[in-house]
């Protein structure tokens, strides 16, 4: 039996994250892993302003020490229609998921966090607050889940690690061009969106949506690499993805949930890399402060109390969401993104970190009158 303060399960962002905000903290923190990394991952690898923020705040560093591709200008595209190229937006970054979480966890490692990771299948006991692998038992106050969509530590807690009904599906495929610009396409999928990123070696593509309204996502990947005039004969992968669809008890007991374990995706942009490393960040705050008082039982309520600012932001998303995907909204969003250039500036705004979500619902909602009469006149024309 190997005693430890916090114990985080899963060596993504949110449990870099943890430990390394633990570590510092002067915690003894153990991060396990079944995976030895590096590892690969599916991401589309965007690294937004916020992650940025969010990570010289958590690892005191200015940027991930790895390759990385960095534009200022984007294409715009929605339900089949491109609506432009915008220059000078403020920069996105992108890498390799399989690069930056092996970073993450490097840092993590050398703040003073105990490496478990590559160890197999692990077993949680939730009352005892254990972790055991092969002849190993780690043993922890706090246990911090942040073991991805299919978390193994929401399951053990709640039966179930989502709601096939709600949650997203991604697929996606790398490609050896070095030339072809970043894209985001609106529709790709249903309720959902394409993406088109490059990397210093290459290009990541794919297409996710709500799993419920995609019973055949192949086929829209397939339409989507037509679209963009690429062939169709690159491996393939796929993965779960939650968008929006949120634990508002992230946890339960002295176990937390983090990243997207505890559904932590933004459901518009598809961005989880900065409230995954957020959530992981708060989540050892919390513990640290529970532990301080000596009182690891509140350690649930304090993290669900820090949590707020992002589950509103998800709430609001969600609120949005709608406008932008309802078959009958559609053709409004269309006009409204190619008129409105505050529209698109809230949203590159987003991208950077620049805004939060409570100014665009207010004027979305302010607009949504003239968007629905704009939806419904586009509506008639084509009949």
């Amino acid at each position: 039996m190997s005693d430890f303060d916090l114990i985080v399960l899963g060596a993504g962002p949110a449990g870099s994250a943890a430990a390394a905000t633990a570590a510092r903290a002067g915690l003894r923190v153990a991060i396990v892993d079944k995976r030895a990394f590096p590892r690969d991952k599916l991401c589309g690898g965007g690294f937004t302003g916020r992650s940025l923020t969010y990570y010289q705040e958590i690892f005191g560093r200015p940027a991930p020490d790895i390759p990385t591709e960095v534009r200022s200008d984007l294409m715009f595209g929605a339900h089949g229609q491109v609506l432009g190229h915008y220059t000078d937006i403020p920069p996105i970054r992108m890498m390799m998921r399989l690069e930056l979480d092996n970073d993450l966890l490097a840092t993590a490692l050398g703040f003073g966090a105990a490496d478990f990771t590559g160890v197999g299948n692990t077993t949680l006991d939730p009352r005892a607050g254990t972790v055991s692998f092969g002849d190993q038992v780690l043993r922890a106050p706090v246990i911090v889940g942040a073991d991805g969509v299919n978390s193994a530590t929401a399951r053990a807690l709640f039966g179930q690690a989502f709601d096939r009904e709600t949650i997203a599906f991604a697929l996606e495929i790398e490609r050896p061009e070095t030339d072809l610009p970043l894209r985001i396409d609106f529709g790709a999928a249903e309720w959902g969106y394409g993406w088109q990123f490059p990397k210093p070696n290459g290009v990541t593509i794919g297409v996710g949506g709500i799993n419920g309204r995609n019973p055949d996502m192949k086929a829209a990947l397939r339409g989507y690499l037509k679209d963009l005039g690429l062939p169709d004969d690159t491996p393939i992968k796929g993965q779960f993805l939650p968008g929006g669809t949120f634990r508002k008890t992230p946890g339960a007991g002295r176990i937390l949930l983090a990243g997207d374990a505890a559904g932590l995706v933004d459901p518009i942009t598809g961005e989880g890399i900065a409230y995954a490393m957020k959530s992981g960040q708060l989540a050892a705050m919390a513990t640290a402060e529970a532990l301080l008082a000596g009182r690891p039982e509140t350690v649930l309520a304090v993290y669900t109390k820090s949590l707020r600012p992002i589950h509103r932001a998800l709430n609001q998303a969600r609120l949005i969401r709608p406008l932008m995907f309802r078959p009958f909204l559609r053709e409004g969003f269309v006009a409204g993104f190619r008129r409105s250039t505050r529209l698109r500036r809230d949203y590159l705004r987003l991208l950077a970190g620049e805004t939060e979500y409570g100014p665009i619902t207010r004027a979305a909602l302010a607009r949504a009158p003239r968007h629905i009469w704009r939806s419904l006149r586009a509506n008639r024309q084509a009949a």
